[in-house]
Protein backbone atom coordinates (compact mmCIF):
# COMPACT_ATOMS: atom_id res chain seq x y z
CA UNK A 1 0.00 0.00 0.00
CA UNK A 2 1.36 3.42 -0.93
CA UNK A 3 1.21 6.13 1.71
CA UNK A 4 -0.89 9.11 0.61
CA UNK A 5 0.83 12.27 -0.56
CA UNK A 6 -1.58 14.45 1.39
CA UNK A 7 -3.63 14.08 4.54
CA UNK A 8 -6.99 12.63 3.51
CA UNK A 9 -8.86 15.16 5.60
CA UNK A 10 -7.03 18.21 4.23
CA UNK A 11 -10.22 19.66 2.65
CA UNK A 12 -12.52 18.81 5.54
CA UNK A 13 -13.52 21.38 8.18
CA UNK A 14 -11.32 20.95 11.24
CA UNK A 15 -13.20 19.25 14.08
CA UNK A 16 -11.28 19.71 17.29
CA UNK A 17 -11.64 17.64 20.46
CA UNK A 18 -12.57 19.35 23.72
CA UNK A 19 -10.26 19.68 26.71
CA UNK A 20 -10.81 16.69 28.97
CA UNK A 21 -11.98 14.37 26.19
CA UNK A 22 -9.96 11.59 24.65
CA UNK A 23 -9.12 10.84 21.04
CA UNK A 24 -8.31 7.55 19.37
CA UNK A 25 -5.60 7.93 16.75
CA UNK A 26 -5.44 5.31 14.03
CA UNK A 27 -1.72 5.20 13.37
CA UNK A 28 -0.38 3.52 10.25
CA UNK A 29 3.29 2.60 9.87
CA UNK A 30 4.51 1.77 6.38
CA UNK A 31 4.69 -2.00 5.94
CA UNK A 32 3.24 -2.72 9.40
CA UNK A 33 -0.24 -3.25 10.88
CA UNK A 34 -2.23 -0.21 11.95
CA UNK A 35 -2.23 0.61 15.68
CA UNK A 36 -4.79 2.57 17.67
CA UNK A 37 -3.73 4.77 20.57
CA UNK A 38 -6.00 6.52 23.06
CA UNK A 39 -4.80 9.99 24.08
CA UNK A 40 -6.25 12.30 26.72
CA UNK A 41 -6.79 15.88 25.54
CA UNK A 42 -5.11 18.38 27.85
CA UNK A 43 -5.48 21.51 25.72
CA UNK A 44 -7.14 21.98 22.34
CA UNK A 45 -6.83 24.87 19.89
CA UNK A 46 -6.69 25.35 16.13
CA UNK A 47 -2.88 25.73 16.33
CA UNK A 48 -2.02 22.71 18.49
CA UNK A 49 -3.78 19.95 20.39
CA UNK A 50 -1.85 18.81 23.47
CA UNK A 51 -2.57 15.23 24.47
CA UNK A 52 -1.23 12.88 27.12
CA UNK A 53 -0.40 9.21 27.05
CA UNK A 54 0.11 8.19 30.71
CA UNK A 55 1.65 4.82 29.82
CA UNK A 56 3.25 4.29 26.42
CA UNK A 57 2.13 0.88 25.10
CA UNK A 58 5.61 -0.31 24.15
CA UNK A 59 6.85 -3.87 24.28
CA UNK A 60 10.50 -2.79 24.16
CA UNK A 61 12.20 0.46 25.17
CA UNK A 62 13.20 2.96 22.49
CA UNK A 63 16.98 3.33 22.49
CA UNK A 64 19.07 5.97 20.69
CA UNK A 65 22.87 5.93 20.88
CA UNK A 66 22.67 3.20 23.55
CA UNK A 67 20.53 5.42 25.79
CA UNK A 68 16.94 4.51 26.66
CA UNK A 69 14.75 7.47 25.71
CA UNK A 70 11.32 5.90 26.33
CA UNK A 71 10.38 2.85 28.37
CA UNK A 72 7.30 0.64 28.29
CA UNK A 73 4.51 2.27 30.33
CA UNK A 74 6.31 5.60 30.62
CA UNK A 75 4.43 8.89 29.99
CA UNK A 76 4.46 10.99 26.82
CA UNK A 77 3.05 14.46 26.17
CA UNK A 78 2.09 14.80 22.48
CA UNK A 79 1.65 17.96 20.40
CA UNK A 80 -0.41 17.62 17.21
CA UNK A 81 -0.33 20.54 14.78
CA UNK A 82 -3.23 20.62 12.30
CA UNK A 83 -1.92 20.64 8.73
CA UNK A 84 1.71 19.97 9.69
CA UNK A 85 3.79 17.02 8.52
CA UNK A 86 5.06 16.18 12.01
CA UNK A 87 4.02 15.87 15.61
CA UNK A 88 6.14 16.26 18.76
CA UNK A 89 6.38 14.07 21.82
CA UNK A 90 8.03 14.96 25.10
CA UNK A 91 9.55 11.68 26.28
CA UNK A 92 10.06 10.58 29.88
CA UNK A 93 11.40 7.55 31.69
CA UNK A 94 9.28 5.60 34.20
CA UNK A 95 10.89 7.56 37.03
CA UNK A 96 9.60 10.81 35.49
CA UNK A 97 12.95 12.07 34.17
CA UNK A 98 12.64 13.96 30.89
CA UNK A 99 14.85 12.49 28.14
CA UNK A 100 14.10 14.79 25.22
CA UNK A 101 11.80 15.72 22.35
CA UNK A 102 10.86 13.31 19.57
CA UNK A 103 9.18 14.41 16.34
CA UNK A 104 7.52 11.86 14.08
CA UNK A 105 7.42 12.87 10.42
CA UNK A 106 3.94 11.89 9.24
CA UNK A 107 1.09 12.81 6.95
CA UNK A 108 -0.98 15.69 8.32
CA UNK A 109 -3.34 14.26 10.90
CA UNK A 110 -6.86 13.73 9.60
CA UNK A 111 -9.27 15.01 12.26
CA UNK A 112 -12.01 12.56 11.26
CA UNK A 113 -14.29 13.70 14.08
CA UNK A 114 -13.94 15.08 17.61
CA UNK A 115 -12.66 11.76 18.95
CA UNK A 116 -11.05 10.08 15.95
CA UNK A 117 -7.78 10.90 14.18
CA UNK A 118 -5.83 9.13 11.47
CA UNK A 119 -2.30 9.50 10.08
CA UNK A 120 0.54 7.61 8.40
CA UNK A 121 4.02 7.60 9.91
CA UNK A 122 6.63 8.31 7.22
CA UNK A 123 9.51 6.54 8.99
CA UNK A 124 11.71 9.57 9.69
CA UNK A 125 12.04 10.95 13.21
CA UNK A 126 13.86 13.96 14.59
CA UNK A 127 15.33 13.43 18.06
CA UNK A 128 16.34 16.33 20.30
CA UNK A 129 17.92 14.85 23.45
CA UNK A 130 17.87 16.80 26.66
CA UNK A 131 21.64 16.95 26.34
CA UNK A 132 23.29 16.61 22.97
CA UNK A 133 22.78 17.49 19.31
CA UNK A 134 19.61 17.15 17.26
CA UNK A 135 19.59 14.27 14.79
CA UNK A 136 17.41 12.56 12.21
CA UNK A 137 16.59 8.89 12.80
CA UNK A 138 15.47 5.97 10.59
CA UNK A 139 16.54 7.32 7.21
CA UNK A 140 17.31 3.74 6.20
CA UNK A 141 13.70 2.72 6.90
CA UNK A 142 12.34 5.39 4.55
CA UNK A 143 14.87 4.43 1.85
CA UNK A 144 13.85 0.77 2.12
CA UNK A 145 10.12 1.64 2.03
CA UNK A 146 10.64 3.75 -1.08
CA UNK A 147 12.70 1.03 -2.81
CA UNK A 148 9.98 -1.52 -1.98
CA UNK A 149 7.26 0.71 -3.46
CA UNK A 150 5.53 1.13 -0.09
CA UNK A 151 5.81 4.91 -0.32
CA UNK A 152 5.93 6.98 -3.50
CA UNK A 153 8.88 9.20 -4.36
CA UNK A 154 6.98 12.47 -3.93
CA UNK A 155 5.88 11.55 -0.41
CA UNK A 156 9.35 10.29 0.51
CA UNK A 157 10.91 13.56 -0.63
CA UNK A 158 8.28 15.53 1.32
CA UNK A 159 9.20 13.54 4.44
CA UNK A 160 12.93 14.19 3.94
CA UNK A 161 12.28 17.89 3.42
CA UNK A 162 10.22 18.02 6.62
CA UNK A 163 12.93 16.36 8.70
CA UNK A 164 15.63 18.63 7.22
CA UNK A 165 13.48 21.70 7.90
CA UNK A 166 12.97 20.71 11.55
CA UNK A 167 16.70 20.14 12.08
CA UNK A 168 17.53 23.47 10.42
CA UNK A 169 14.84 25.34 12.36
CA UNK A 170 16.04 23.84 15.64
CA UNK A 171 19.61 24.94 14.88
CA UNK A 172 18.26 28.46 14.24
CA UNK A 173 16.32 28.40 17.54
CA UNK A 174 13.06 28.64 15.56
CA UNK A 175 11.65 25.22 16.51
CA UNK A 176 9.91 23.80 18.48
CA UNK A 177 7.06 26.25 19.05
CA UNK A 178 7.01 28.03 22.41
CA UNK A 179 3.99 26.04 23.61
CA UNK A 180 6.10 22.86 23.77
CA UNK A 181 8.38 24.42 26.39
CA UNK A 182 5.38 25.45 28.47
CA UNK A 183 4.51 21.83 29.27
CA UNK A 184 6.08 19.54 31.84
CA UNK A 185 5.13 16.15 33.22
CA UNK A 186 3.98 17.83 36.44
CA UNK A 187 1.68 20.16 34.50
CA UNK A 188 0.28 17.31 32.39
CA UNK A 189 -0.46 15.19 35.46
CA UNK A 190 -2.04 18.16 37.23
CA UNK A 191 -4.35 18.86 34.27
CA UNK A 192 -5.18 15.16 33.88
CA UNK A 193 -6.14 14.83 37.56
CA UNK A 194 -8.31 17.93 37.37
CA UNK A 195 -10.36 16.58 34.45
Amino acid sequence: MTAPAEGSGSNRRLILPRDGDFVDIYYRRIGKPEDTYRLFVLDSSADVVVTFQPRAPLEQPIVVDELTILEPRSPVIWFTFPGKWHDIGLFFRNNGSHTGMYANVLTPVDFVDARTWSTTDLCLDVWVPRWGPVRTLDEDELNEAEEAGQVDGKTAERARAEAASLVHSHSANAWPPQTVGEWSLARALSVLHSL
